[in-house]
């Protein structure tokens, strides 16, 4: 593992595996790059060089008291591929709020260094419902979760892991001790990291970003993600942008790193080869 110190003093845990080519995944809220461990396991051993790193206020990460928004966040990916020399022919992959840094890197810093990219279960292009994004979330639902959290933060995740995992009465697609094992990831932010992050993925509008996009791009969404519905996430990147590719894992939830975890990594494998 590495730390790297971006711009503005921030310290970014990094870790990595495999040689070959570059790929960097970048992980959801309110995790970290732990997430992706089985993803990373395959992905090296299949011959990617792998790189993934704990977004700033999470994980390992130090928790500076701003920079939690698009911009930065996109500068400080733009600062690991830096810092771990990643020049050319590099491929991104966004989970969930991880798809913003995506889009935002390639508006912001463009796709010189990149040969692809992928955007899983991501928030991508606008989250909130508003009169032109009919399709979006209501505010008042992040309005409850902040207001979670606030409240009793361990509680609040205890339930919305469920959710994000597809966890109910008849159907658990993963186990309680993997609920448990996610929850600590959780609970490794910061608060303040954590409302501002999840302030930053609900009201953030990557649509005018969405031009960027000229390389190819997978997106895979799942139908029964409840967390990031697709109408207005997956299915709007695919309808905006040419170079898109969409797959919809049918009734899947939003975690597909753990429910699909096996079809993910050989989609994600398919599509880097090619």
């Amino acid at each position: 593992m590495a730390m790297v110190e971006t711009s503005d003093g921030a310290q970014l845990y990094v870790k990595e595996a495999g040689q070959g080519r570059p790929l960097i995944l970048i992980h959801g809220w309110p995790l970290n790059a732990d997430s992706w461990d089985d993803q990373i396991l395959a992905l090296s051993n299949a011959g990617m060089r792998v790189i993934a790193y704990d977004r700033r206020g999470f994980g390992r990460s130090s928790q500076p008291p701003g920079g939690y928004d698009y911009d930065r966040f996109a500068d400080d990916l733009a600062e690991v591929m830096a810092a771990r020399g990643v020049e050319s022919d590099a491929s991104l992959v966004g989970f969930s709020m991880g798809g913003g840094e995506v889009a935002r890197y390639l508006s912001r810093h463009g796709p010189d260094k990149l040969r692809s990219v992928a955007l899983i279960s991501s928030v991508v292009p606008y989250m909130l419902k508003t009169a032109d994004n009919p399709d979006g979330v209501e505010q008042s639902v992040f309005d409850e979760m902040t207001a979670g959290m606030k409240n009793d933060r361990p509680d609040f995740f205890r339930s919305f892991l469920k959710d994000f995992f597809g966890v109910g009465m008849l159907n658990s697609p993963v186990s309680d001790a993997y609920l448990d094992w996610a929850w600590g990831l959780c609970m490794q932010a910061g608060l303040i990291p954590t409302l501002q992050a999840a302030k930053a993925f609900a009201t953030t509008d990557f649509r005018p970003d969405l031009s960027a996009f000229t390389l190819p791009t997978l997106v895979i969404h799942g139908t029964g993600d409840n967390t990031v519905p697709i109408e207005a996430t997956g299915r709007a990147v695919a309808d905006a942008v040419p170079t898109a590719t969409l797959r919809e894992y049918e009734g899947s939830p939003h975690g597909l790193f753990a429910t699909d975890g096996g079809k993910l990594t050989s989609d994600l494998l398919t599509f880097l080869k090619t």
